[in-house]
């Protein structure tokens, strides 16, 4: 049975507390396993890739099989049916459509000394995309990571996907293919992250990684991060619903469990401001969970993570809510807008009940890769962002030296820095010299 809070009780906030701090990833300690990982793989390169390919997916490989050739990829897209290539183009259409509007401008302009100042975005040259493959396929993963890089401008893109047993799922192929990325490999786990981020014989090393994965997959991004740069580290999904009385009880209750089907460490949280509703939507949960093929996976979620807390009002929702800071926010009430403007702290929104966060995972166009654990603090989902970089630009005039040169010598003197106050000295001492008397 799920947690039930009324913030009412008064041993409301100590239970709120312990909820919030409950350890939900994976708690074993796969930081050596994984360090023992990278570490072959910068030593052995393919070697080390093929040997921990037979190992981890058992699947005997040479090294010039590690990628999928133009050949297998079209071979594996044939088999892809009609109406799945339609609603997987038709996601990829609209991931597109709203990433081309978060391209950024570059700017220029002078100031009023007669400096030209201002910054151009750039992409990296290169990324690597993990896609997971071990317990479920997801090639809604490859468009949500690809197409951003690729509307960035990024020229290099790599996917790295586990096939255990050799098998894949020919959707992650067509994923690729409507991203236009062509460079494909069949390694997961650390291993396929030591790759992109060092490089082999057979596989070039990349600038970043995205793409979520299972713990050493996370605590490799980790551990290479620096010598490449990352997304986020992802911990287990989670979705928070707030609604009023008036809901639909079996519309949450699929909500709810869409998130808890993810994975056992998973956790759905409904915030209600009607018992009543609340006491209906564990009811619809535990009616609907049986007919689930992965009702064991969302069950163990349900049971020791799901959560149903009734308010008194929804002001108070939105302050749990930026208090949990959750992954997903469903705002099912009578007015999702007014709400949301409270609700500060959240990976993604939803408003309305016509709105399910599943709909989001796939076609609705915004990002599905967001910041877990409470990270929404002061963290952001991916996007067009995170594959480039921001270089600022600065030119002065003889004139605008002059009038600013001056108190970056008194700073360099200030903060000890002698060179630095003689290289602006020698310069403005020459533009004395050459002035008119």
């Amino acid at each position: 049975m799920p947690v039930t809070l009324h913030t009412s009780q008064p041993d409301f906030e100590s239970r709120f507390a312990d909820m919030l701090s409950a350890k939900r990833e994976d708690s074993t300690d796969v930081n050596d396993a994984v360090a023992a990982i990278i570490a072959d793989v910068r030593k052995r390169g393919d070697a080390a890739l093929c040997d921990l390919t037979r190992r981890f997916d058992r699947l005997d490989l040479p090294a010039e099989r590690l990628r999928f050739s133009p050949e297998e990829i079209a071979a594996q897209v044939a088999h892809v049916p009609a109406q799945d290539r339609a609603a997987l183009t038709l996601a990829a259409d609209r991931i597109r459509a709203y990433h081309e509007r978060q391209m950024p401008q570059d700017a220029s302009w002078t100031d009023p000394q007669g400096a030209t100042l201002g910054w151009r975005w750039t992409p990296v040259s290169a990324a690597g995309l993990y896609v997971p493959g071990g317990q479920a396929a997801y090639p809604s993963s490859v468009l949500m990571n690809a197409i951003p890089a690729r509307v960035a401008g990024v020229e290099r893109l790599v996917i790295c996907v586990p096939t255990p047993g050799g098998h894949i799922n020919p959707l992650v192929l067509l994923a690729a293919q409507l991203s236009g990325v062509t460079e494909i490999y069949r390694i997961g786990g650390a291993q396929a992250v030591a790759a992109m981020a060092y490089g082999t014989d057979t596989i070039a090393p990349v600038d970043k990684i995205t793409g979520p994965g299972n713990a050493y997959v996370a605590a490799a991004k980790r551990q290479v991060f620096g010598r490449v740069g990352i997304d986020m580290i992802a911990g287990p999904s989670e979705v928070l619903v707030i609604a009023q009385g008036n809901q639909h009880p079996d519309w949450l209750a699929l909500d709810l469990l869409a998130q808890a089907e993810h994975d056992a460490d998973a956790q759905s949280i409904l915030i209600t401001t009607d018992a009543a509703l609340g006491h209906a939507v564990a009811g619809a949960v535990d009616r609907i969970l049986p007919t689930l093929p992965r009702a064991a996976i969302a069950g163990a979620s349900w049971r020791d993570y799901g959560t149903i807390i009734v308010v008194r009002n929804l002001d108070e929702a939105a302050s749990l809510s930026n208090r949990i800071a959750p992954e997903h926010l469903e705002l099912c009430v009578d007015d999702p807008e007014a709400l949301a403007a409270k609700c500060v702290h959240a990976g993604a929104i939803f408003l309305g009940p016509h709105t399910p966060e599943a709909v989001g995972d796939y076609v609705s166009g915004p990002n599905h890769v967001l910041p877990t654990a409470r990270s929404a603090r002061f963290s952001s989902g991916l996007s067009v962002l995170d594959f480039l970089k921001r270089t600022t630009m600065a030119r002065l005039t003889p004139g605008a030296l002059n009038a600013v040169g001056h108190a970056a010598m008194r700073l360099a003197a200030a903060e000890g820095l002698q060179a630095h106050g003689e290289s602006i000295r020698v310069r403005l001492e020459q533009l004395n010299e050459r002035a008119p008397e």
